[in-house]
């Protein structure tokens, strides 16, 4: 079942935003595009490769007017304690860390996995609070950040000019 036209709806998460631990309203991004990167577990081995690399684009990704959102069923604390590692955490994140610790938001997406106790590894895009892009990745591939950009500018590009984007376009 595919999640595009769906609303991503109106969840308030717990975060970890720059040491702080916060409350984050995705109904807040309503009228702007979110990039929602859900991975399974923290302190895994592909996740921090994602999560940095997502954090060093997101100038790019903020110059294109979106927000990305990195999103767990861990607890907000476990979140903590793993960006505060120098050795082996994410210490170099800049990204908002979201905790779906309910799975509530998982649940919605149709992404949680009920016997694991937490979601796929999936990538989710959403203009005015619906999502127009998703992707649910294998365990053991990292997704790639340039095409999640590149996904972003496509996705823009269309609804600015309505024209559509096809094979390997690149915005050139």
């Amino acid at each position: 079942m595919t999640l595009i036209g769906q609303s991503i709806g109106e969840f308030k998460l717990q975060a970890y935003v720059d040491g702080k631990i916060v409350e984050i309203d995705l109904s807040a991004y309503g009228k702007k595009t979110v990039v929602l990167v859900f991975y399974p577990l923290d302190f895994t081995f592909v996740c921090p490769t994602e999560i940095i690399g997502f954090s060093k684009c997101r100038k790019s990704f903020e110059e294109e007017g979106t927000d990305i959102l990195l999103i767990s069923c861990d607890s907000v604390y476990s979140h903590k304690a793993w960006a505060e590692m120098k050795n082996g955490g994410i210490f170099e994140n800049t990204l908002p860390l979201l905790s779906d610790k309910s799975g509530q938001l998982s649940r919605h997406l149709g992404i949680y996995l009920e016997e694991e106790g937490f979601s796929h590894r999936a990538t989710i895009i959403a203009q005015d609070g619906v999502v127009v892009y998703e992707v649910i990745h294998a365990d053991p591939i990292g997704r790639s950040s340039r095409e999640t950009l590149r996904v972003v500018k496509a996705l823009k590009f269309n609804q600015k000019n309505g024209a559509v984007c096809p094979f390997e376009w690149d915005g050139q």
